[in-house]
């Protein structure tokens, strides 16, 4: 819907639109310049008072014969306001989207288009470290909740012009900001168009918890898969290397993490810290992790393997079997180890940073040292599971813990269950479900293992040196 010649209905338009009167926080103002008079719209706590007085002060330094002399909106703007950021639009819904983005609608009775001033200054917080991704060495920077300064960040590292933000808008009702940023000289154009297809298809009334509401319904037919599709990172820094290899960001605004698409499981193991490090050092640690995390899946499950079998502990390996003996089968005790370390993570969430330290020693020293003396536990449960929940925070991504918790799971009942026979079974069940899982836009989530590529393949396990690009 336009709006009309007649200027007391477009008044009237807007104050229905934006519910004038009964909600506090979206303000009319009316200033009177030789006669005429101009309506403001804005929404309290977006715009400063100081700037709506710069506009009074434009309007009223006018002189009458130049007022006079303009015919249109944009001709205002060009001899009136020292606006920086502003332009016209006659479009409604354009209109009412504005001013609920914080920006200031302006409409006067000379003209049939509203003046849009952008004098947003959105509520929030100071750049700090992540507290989920701490920095060995590099930028203490992270992304905040405003989708503007985030852009802003990842520029500060690219300052290449190929380099694109498309802004589009999600959800009926919340109207979110999303930001698909790439380097249009390095993004491969076939996923980029997938992205851009899932994003301007997508039939949602509100996106209530950001990245996660996205996700859901950009894979609405993998629910049971638990392997994350879309790495999240708050590190500016991860994602300016990631868009210069070509991939793609979605920022989304109120959240201050970014989705890097397409993401395999390989890219879930890439730690920054490894390319801030020598050669050598960040060799050492990439090989690290993936060994702690290999543990992490089988470790327990060996470990109950081999209490079902215990002549293949012969001489001084002997050591490792439970000498105490226990009524709660190994592999059950495990998975309620699983569940109990679980439980205390979400009370440690709930629990003050003053009682923190308490909640640790109840659940690690008196609880553990309980269980092993009344006999629901042996020694070595409490060992392994404590190596187990240490060894899932190599990597960052909670997503990708569960994950292997899940498959960890799974092989632990199919072992206690059935012995040998449910162990490799489980192994198989757990690789026919990677090799099957797919990334967000289609590819292998093993790529460059399945589909083999050595090349590529090398550059995600290893730490190569930087090469030198001939001119």
């Amino acid at each position: 819907m336009k709006l009309t010649s007649n200027f007391k209905t477009n008044v009237e338009l807007l104050q229905n639109e934006l519910n004038v009167g009964k909600t506090f926080d979206v303000l009319e103002r009316i200033i009177d310049v030789h006669n005429t008079k101009f309506y403001c719209y804005y929404l309290d706590g977006f715009v400063k008072d100081t700037n709506m007085e710069y506009v009074r002060r434009d309007m009223y330094n006018l002189k009458k014969e130049d007022f006079e002399s303009i015919s249109s909106a944009k001709e205002l703007i060009e001899k009136a306001l020292s606006s920086i950021e502003a332009s016209t639009d006659s479009d409604l819904s354009s209109i009412v989207k504005a001013v609920l983005s914080g920006q200031t609608a302006i409409i006067c009775e000379k003209f049939n288009e509203a003046l849009i001033l952008d004098y947003r200054t959105y509520p929030s917080r100071s750049v700090d470290e992540p507290d989920k991704e701490k920095v060995l060495r590099g930028s203490h920077d992270g992304f905040v909740e405003t989708i503007v300064f985030n852009t802003a960040l990842i520029r500060r590292r690219i300052r290449d012009p190929k380099l694109i933000f498309e802004m589009h808008t999600i959800g009926e009702i919340s109207q979110t900001d999303v930001a698909i940023g790439y380097l249009d000289s390095k993004v491969d154009k076939k996923t980029l168009n997938k992205v851009k297809d899932l994003i301007d298809n997508l039939k949602i009334k509100a996106l209530t918890l950001g990245d996660e509401s996205l996700l859901e319904v950009l894979m609405p037919k993998n629910r049971l898969n638990p392997f994350p599709k879309a790495r999240y990172t708050e590190r500016p820094d991860v994602v300016a290397a990631e868009i210069i290899e070509g991939k793609v960001v979605i920022l989304i605004d109120n959240t201050p993490s970014a989705l890097i698409l397409p993401a395999s499981i390989f890219d879930f193991f890439q730690s920054i810290d490894d390319y801030y490090l020598p050669v050598v050092t960040g060799n050492y640690l990439k090989m690290l992790r993936y060994f702690v995390l290999l543990a992490n899946i089988f470790l327990t499950p060996v470990y109950v393997l081999l209490t079902d079998n215990p002549q293949w502990l012969v001489g001084k390996l002997s050591f490792l079997l439970p000498k105490d003996p226990y009524v709660i089968p190994i592999f059950l005790q495990f998975i309620l180890a699983e569940i109990a370390i679980d439980g205390l993570k979400l009370a440690s969430l709930n629990t003050p940073n003053s009682l923190g330290t308490s909640l640790s020693i109840i659940g690690g020293l008196i609880l553990g040292d309980y269980t092993v003396q009344t006999g629901w536990f042996t020694p070595q449960t409490i060992l392994y599971m404590a190596i187990v929940a240490l060894t899932s925070f190599v990597q960052p991504s909670i997503e990708l813990g569960f994950a292997l918790k899940f498959n960890r799971v799974i092989l632990l009942i199919a072992t206690g269950l059935f012995g040998t026979w449910g162990f490799i079974v489980g192994v198989i069940l757990n690789i026919i479900m990677l090799v099957t899982t797919k990334t967000i836009t289609g590819e292998r989530y093993l790529y460059p293992l399945i589909p083999f590529n050595w090349k590529a393949l090398k550059k995600v396990i290893f730490r190569t040196r930087k090469q030198i690009e001939k001119r």
